[in-house]
């Protein structure tokens, strides 16, 4: 199993910064190409989204389900279908001086056995650069005044 983590200072209140991470046009927003086909709104315990995004020019879908959830300490959410053998997104964020410490814990693993795992490397590559996108992006959005479109305050 491959994992991936990122943490992210966020001049924002924690609260903010979950329900952003947890809203499904926000989190469209904040990714390159995507698209939601299902789901809508704020994601919350046992809630289901699926996510379309072109991966070197090929369509994917991933859907997946909040498993865990405890607002606004930590959610966590799993892929139901897609192209990963399997898929685990755990999203915690703490509460400090200023803002927000923000982690991403993600943990994956390449279908089809040992062929699959000739892939990791890119797999892994390219969820590296989509995590870090995606941080970069929520902390601007959090920051500054757009968030108020996803939010009522």
């Amino acid at each position: 199993m491959s994992r991936i983590q990122r943490e992210t200072r966020i001049d924002a209140p924690r609260e903010r910064v979950f329900d952003l991470a947890r809203h499904v046009e926000a989190h469209v927003a904040t990714m390159p190409d995507e698209e939601a086909v299902e789901g809508t709104g704020l994601l919350g315990p046992g809630d289901r989204v699926t996510f379309r995004a072109p991966q070197f020019g090929i369509p994917f879908e991933l859907a997946a389900e909040i498993v865990e959830f405890d607002r606004p300490r930590q959610f966590r959410d799993v892929q139901r279908s897609g192209v990963f053998g399997s898929l685990s997104h755990e999203h915690t964020f703490e509460e400090v001086v200023g803002g927000t410490v923000m982690r991403d814990d993600v943990r994956f693993s390449m279908p089809f056995g040992p062929l699959g795992r000739l892939g990791a490397a890119v797999a892994r590559w390219r969820l590296q650069r989509l995590v870090d996108y995606h941080a970069n992006a929520l902390k601007q959005l959090a920051e500054g005044e757009d968030w108020r479109r996803y939010l009522d305050g």
